[in-house]
């Protein structure tokens, strides 16, 4: 990372989850932590949780930071706070190089490739309407990767429209397509959906934004698509912001699909009813 321009960032993430009366709190899984990268390092991190509870750290299958809490005393509140500061190595997001043979669309992953991101292609388009795509790639003409794939960003961003959306879960790509409105989870499983029709290997990434407060990303995480470019390996592309992930961009958890990594997760045993509040503020430092 020498001679490369390091930007610093604080993550300031609270969740509070306020029950109806006291409850006993199962285990929770907190996926928090940044992935750490020649372009990403964590400088120091902090999880304050009340009631109190054990920490067990490990990475999944997919290579992202698990912390899982553990809780011995019935609570009427739980509130995760953390504090991660991160060290960015500005890497220009457009200063990378196609494996030749894949340059061009459409082209084949090597044997060995296709092996390992088999997960990452095989999941499909789902309800994607095929003339959707087609009317995008203008099927015929000789197109460079990138630029197809950037197309399919700023065709999202230009044709619908955000909306928060605090429910858990994700639109089928069909029904944001229908609504013409989304989260950014549902963009990036639109985004997703079509690369997979398209026979390329993309996953699923949750992190945070780094981007003055605005009606879309004020207090939230965020989500956007990776796909894999032989050469270049995972590259990132946001729907929701239009553009080519850089470095406001930063990455807690990637996966073969979004249901894999919210950030909390957990169940509690006692009567129903949960408000939940979240909060997250990114500011460079």
């Amino acid at each position: 990372a020498l001679g490369k321009q390091m930007q610093r960032y604080k993550i300031l993430h609270r969740t509070y989850y306020n029950f109806s009366a006291e409850v006993q709190l199962g285990p929770h899984r907190l996926l928090l932590r940044p992935r750490e990268s020649y372009e990403l390092r964590v400088e120091s991190s902090l999880l304050q949780i009340t009631p109190q509870a054990t920490l067990r750290w490990h990475r999944d299958v997919e290579g992202n930071s698990v912390a899982i809490a553990s809780f011995e005393i019935p609570a009427r509140q739980l509130a995760i706070i953390s504090e991660v500061v991160i060290q960015q190595y500005n890497e220009n997001p457009l200063n990378f190089l196609t494996a030749d043979y894949a340059t061009n669309y459409p082209f084949a992953y090597r044997d060995e490739e296709q092996l390992l991101l088999q997960p990452y292609i095989q999941l499909g388009g789902g309800d994607l309407p095929t003339d959707w795509l087609s009317a995008i790639r203008q099927a015929g003409e000789p197109v460079q990767t990138y630029v197809l794939l950037q197309r399919i960003t700023t065709h999202i961003n230009d044709t619908l429209t955000y909306r928060l959306r605090e429910e858990p879960g994700v639109q089928s790509p069909g029904t944001t397509l229908q609504l013409g409105t989304g989260s950014c989870r549902d963009f990036a499983c639109l985004f997703i959906a079509a690369a997979r029709s398209l026979g390329l290997a993309a996953r699923f990434v949750s992190g945070y934004l780094h981007t003055p407060p605005s009606a879309f990303n004020y207090g939230s995480t965020h989500a956007w698509a990776e796909v894999y470019l032989p050469g270049a390996g995972w590259k990132g592309f946001d729907p929701t912001t239009g553009s080519i992930v850089g470095a406001d961009h930063i990455s807690v958890a990637v996966s073969v699909s979004p249901e894999n990594v919210p950030p909390v997760s957990g169940s509690f045993v006692g009567p129903p009813g949960t408000a939940l509040d979240v909060g997250v503020w990114v500011t460079r430092l």
